[in-house]
């Protein structure tokens, strides 16, 4: 297994230094090749000096891989820092050397700093960076390229291999144009240099000896269908709560990734309750759907660049009476479990290079951070946590649109025959003594009782007092975020 050694100042750049790390070791790809990444902080204290620590395990190391920014660090007598005398090392001992550096303005930099900076260009290839998505994306294209180099990596990541057949004839240069002008516009993105489409696009590592990869062609080409017959989303509606037919509606959506996501996006909004708020504060009316619109965005962002594309199937976007679901081809990374999307977390995307254009024009919120921001969304709104789950080679999330979900039914202890009227009001929007007596065969007196339990246990409303046009409609939600938690 290859040994990674991490060099940077580690205060100025303590959140990079640890995301690298956390990335490296998790990555599906790279964690197959890379056993050990080293930093500093993580050693126990030792009675040996500081210096003849790290120097230690920079020899002991495959890969040097430098952070730079614009601090230089604490002088030994020398005046060198441990930084400058990390690089000095592993040039010495044949170290491989990869150096990232962060920002573009070196005169902002300390002048010793910039002073190493320039000594490291001088011998090595330097990557620059603005942020950690950044630098996530610099790091996994250089140890990709490692990797290969050594020999230990032949196929090449799905996102990083060249589209078979692609030229630069077959990417559509107005959608290169107006991502650079969306991502400028979102303010995560500062383009020096060429705006030229091919020079963006070698910017984003989506060109290998100047042809497309994968990644360039689902982003930006003119008819990816002509190269993926995979990459596409399905989009089903449903009235009740179980796959049944007949489907109320379906629809295929393919294309470039972003129109895809636009319009999986809408078809579930479509589906939704709504409502319209006043022109209070602005002129247009507010539009507030019964799960937050970030939230389905999130999910279906997720579903579509993280998946699996080697994987034949297609990303499935499912709108039942009580929920939705999105089913995408593939498995979470190693070391990332269901129960660890419910807490904060490092990026870990399968895709990076797919991911990170996804970032730029904010589809994506935060690195990291978008599976605690959906809990975080859904509560707010009075709604269950969304489930996270494996379903063989699918994995699986799950949104609410209400809080009678299954586990709160068990937990509020309704009957077999309850929880079938709950079902058929979810799918029809009421129920009356009648309707449940034909579906479970009870007589009135049971159903009746059945029906009055519910009432008062605030999970129905009953409509009427007496007669033919008495039913029953869901009752306003619980306290739903005490109740899905305890």
């Amino acid at each position: 297994m290859i040994r990674v050694f991490i060099s940077s100042v580690q205060k100025e750049l303590a959140a990079e230094r640890r995301a690298v790390k956390e990335f490296i070791l998790q990555d599906p790809l790279l964690s197959r090749f890379i056993g050990d990444v080293f930093l500093f902080e993580d050693i126990p204290a030792k009675d040996s000096e500081p210096d003849d620590i790290y120097l230690g395990e920079v020899e002991q190391r495959d890969i040097f891989l430098a952070v730079l920014g614009n601090e230089y660090g604490r002088k030994n007598p020398d005046g060198k820092s441990s930084t400058e005398l990390e690089f000095d090392h592993a040039t010495k001992t044949h170290r491989e050397r990869l150096v990232f550096v962060k920002g573009d303005d070196d005169a902002a930099r300390d002048q010793d700093m910039a002073n190493l900076v320039s000594k490291a260009g001088r011998q090595v290839t330097r990557r620059r960076f603005t942020d950690i998505p950044g630098l996530i994306r610099e790091v996994y294209a250089s140890l990709v390229e490692s990797l290969e180099d050594r020999g230990a990596l032949i196929t090449r990541p799905f996102d990083d291999s060249l589209c078979d057949g692609a030229t630069l004839k077959d990417i559509a240069n107005e959608q290169v144009t107006s991502f650079v002008e969306t991502a400028e516009a979102k303010g995560r993105l500062a383009l020096k240099g060429s705006r030229v489409p091919k020079a963006v696009l070698q910017n984003f590592n989506l060109l290998r000896d100047g042809k497309p990869t994968n990644a360039a062609m689902l982003l930006f080409g003119k008819n990816p269908r002509q190269f993926f017959n995979n990459a596409q989303v399905h989009c089903f509606h449903f009235h009740g709560t179980e796959k049944q037919k007949p489907i109320a509606s379906q629809q295929p959506y393919e294309g470039r990734l972003f129109e895809v996501i636009d319009q999986a996006v809408e078809f579930v909004l479509g589906k939704l309750d709504r409502s319209v708020g006043t022109r209070a504060k602005s002129t247009q009316a507010p539009v507030e759907f019964e799960i937050p619109r970030p939230v389905i965005a999130e999910a279906i962002v997720n579903a579509v660049a993280h998946r699996n594309y080697r994987h034949n199937g297609f990303v499935q976007v499912i709108v039942f009476a009580d929920r939705v679901e999105v089913w995408n081809p593939g498995e979470l990374p190693p070391g990332l479990t269901p129960e660890l999307l419910r807490q904060p977390h490092g990026p870990i995307p399968r895709n990076p290079l797919i991911a990170e254009p996804l970032f730029r024009v904010k589809y994506v919120e935060k690195a990291g951070t978008g599976t605690t921001d959906m809990i975080a969304d859904c509560l707010k709104a009075g709604l269950p946590e969304p489930n996270f789950r494996q379903c063989g080679p699918h994995f699986v999330t799950t949104l609410w649109r209400d809080w009678l979900t299954e586990e709160v039914m068990t937990r509020l202890k309704l009957s077999k025959r309850q929880q079938q009227a709950i079902r058929h009001v979810k799918t029809t929007g009421k129920i009356t003594n009648q309707d449940l007596r034909e579906f479970t065969g009870v007589v009135i007196r049971t159903a009746s009782r059945d029906l009055e339990d519910l009432v008062k246990k605030e999970v129905l409303r009953k409509v009427g007092a007496t007669g033919r046009n008495t039913h029953y409609i869901l009752a306003q939600k619980l306290d739903t975020n005490r109740t899905n938690r305890t």
